[in-house]
């Protein structure tokens, strides 16, 4: 769950183009710098009842969730990989992961600072650990990458360009054909979850959806799952 701190501070900070070192953590309304009581995860969001301890301001719920989300994932990738490399190969990727989801579900947003080391650790790791290979690998690259810009080409309005390069991470973290089950699953929760907001009118039909977030989860899935769902798909035919 302390990981989880530090990816709020990364969610917080990056898209402001802020240092993730310093200032050291304190509260944005009062700028109080938090002591050690305030910082413990989960725990001290519940025990100051989500409210600064010095000015009472409410305390995001977000950082409450992303620590629980993040220990609860650690603790999936501990008891599937124990203590190996591939265990440091998938925290960094789900870390990774989880910050881009968070910032583009709340400003819309998938930085290059993230993408573009995501996709250097990404080809290190096919180069040091069995798997797919760098060869699968750099054609899931290339896969996502081509997938995410058509539609960018095609349809700028309905995508960003934060997407396109995303695409080419996910394609890179997953390899081939992996890539392919991580992008059908985001088009398709993606597509069903605008349908429904325009069903119940929740939002219009030029509203933007923060895609990144479903190609995300896909993604974690896919990571952990996405060969067994390739081949039941292939079964289906």
């Amino acid at each position: 769950m302390a990981a989880g701190s530090f990816l709020n501070v990364c969610m917080d900070r990056l898209p402001e183009e802020q240092s993730i070192i310093k200032p050291p953590s304190h509260c944005p309304v009062c700028n109080r710098k938090l002591g050690p009581l305030d910082l413990v995860p989960v725990l001290s969001y519940l025990w100051l009842r989500g409210r600064c301890r010095y000015c009472r301001a409410p305390i995001p719920v977000r950082l409450s969730a992303v620590e629980m989300v993040t220990g609860l994932l650690f603790a999936f990738l501990y008891l599937r990989f124990g203590i190996t490399m591939e265990l440091g190969v998938y925290i960094v990727f789900t870390s990774l992961l989880i910050v881009i989801f968070v910032t583009d579900l709340e400003h819309q947003l998938v930085l290059d600072k993230i993408t573009f080391p995501g996709m250097g650790f990404a080809l290190l790791a096919a180069l040091l650990l069995p798997g797919p290979g760098i060869l699968k690998v750099l054609l899931g690259g290339g896969i996502g990458l081509a997938a995410m810009a058509l539609p960018f080409l095609v349809y700028r309005r309905g995508m960003g360009l934060g997407d396109v390069k995303l695409g080419a991470l996910i394609g890179l973290m997953t390899g081939y054909p992996v890539v392919i089950t991580a992008l059908l699953m985001a088009v398709i929760s993606g597509g069903l979850f605008a349908a429904f907001l325009l069903i119940f009118k929740i939002s219009r039909r030029d509203d933007a959806v923060p895609f990144a977030t479903f190609l995300t989860t896909a993604t974690v899935v896919s990571l952990f799952w996405g060969q067994e769902i390739w081949r039941w798909y292939l079964n289906l035919y």
